[in-house]
């Protein structure tokens, strides 16, 4: 029982921190000096991608999700917030 109940608290304020009503600022980061990052339509690989982003691209994260085993982020560009999608949280860092 104890450990189910601190399983609950823990996804509760990870949920809690990755998915205010607010968005957060994050960076690109990690892709490489000759890679982009993939905004995609949707949660998973099997989305179709809408652009490519490189390193230093700020993001707004607005919520994120797992699916198979990944976390994924939706997020629109911080210069253009009319372009949205989701990138993977591996590839992004709060400012």
């Amino acid at each position: 029982m104890r450990s189910i109940t601190f399983a609950a608290v823990s996804t509760a304020m990870f949920i809690a921190g990755c998915a205010g009503v607010a968005s957060d600022r994050v960076m690109v980061h990690r892709t490489g000096p000759d890679e982009l990052l993939k905004l995609r339509s949707g949660p998973g690989l099997d989305f179709g991608i809408i652009m490519g982003l490189p390193d230093g691209t700020v993001l707004n994260r607005r919520d994120c999700v797992t699916e198979i085993g990944q976390l994924w982020c939706r997020v629109s560009l911080a210069d253009a917030p009319e372009v949205q999608g989701y990138v993977s949280a591996d590839y992004i860092s709060d400012i």
